[in-house]
């Protein structure tokens, strides 16, 4: 089994590395952000109470995250381990995490923090823009659009998330800083940590991840 946590500031990468890695270990990747956004675009009651959180730059209550995560975890494609992308958020939360993997006979096997400086992380979401009708991503310095701020696809303009905006970006690492940043020291008390340069580029990083993993699998065998 293999259990991932991947921890870093908003921007860092997580999302792009744990869709790499998904398919390479064929473990399902859990993003609580794609979560929430399925649930915006739902028009619930649920999705409203998270679309006003994040517009504002904020976290999501733990008790919302802790049970929309308990339920995904149940799967039975978790069953042979996970990617835990943008949870945990809070120290709270890494315990109702130790809890919730107890009672499921797991352990989770590295929590993975991603270091990448705030400018960075700043450049990289202020230039992000999305296509409002396929949700196709794009980054005006690193994968743009062939045509000038038309989606490739679909040929309509592409937007910028309010929450992709500077202003919006630089509260949400503020806050992440005060809340998150103390989970990487939760996790390192208890041994679980790994870091690891995220600015190096995507196969490097995916390189370490998975030796790490094989580090500990064959650990595990011996």
């Amino acid at each position: 089994m293999i259990d991932l946590v991947f921890l870093g500031p908003p921007g860092a990468g997580k999302g792009t590395y744990a869709k790499k890695l998904k398919e390479i270990l064929g473990i399902p990747h859990i993003s609580t952000g794609d979560i929430f956004r399925e649930a915006v675009a739902s028009g619930t009651e649920l999705g409203e109470r998270v679309k006003n959180i994040l517009d504002r730059g904020e976290l999501v209550p733990d008790d919302i995250v802790n049970e929309v995560v308990r339920e995904r975890l149940s799967r039975p494609d978790c069953e042979r381990g996970f990617i835990l992308d943008g949870y945990p958020r809070t120290v709270d939360q890494a315990k109702a995490l130790d809890e919730m993997l107890e009672e499921m006979g797991k352990d989770l096997t590295w929590s993975i923090f991603f270091d990448v400086p705030e400018e960075v992380i700043v450049q990289r979401i202020t230039n992000r823009r999305i296509c409002p009708k396929c949700g196709r991503i794009y980054n005006l310095l690193t994968s743009p659009p062939k045509e000038d701020n038309l989606c490739d696809v679909c040929k309509v303009p592409l937007i910028q998330r309010e929450d992709d905006k500077e202003e919006v970006v630089r509260k949400r690492y503020k806050v992440y800083m005060e809340n998150t940043f103390p989970v990487i020291g939760y996790y390192e008390e208890k041994g679980k940590l790994r870091k690891i340069d995220g600015t190096v580029g995507l196969d490097k990083v995916v390189k370490e991840v998975l030796r790490l993993v094989d580090k500990d699998q064959n650990a595990t065998r011996d």
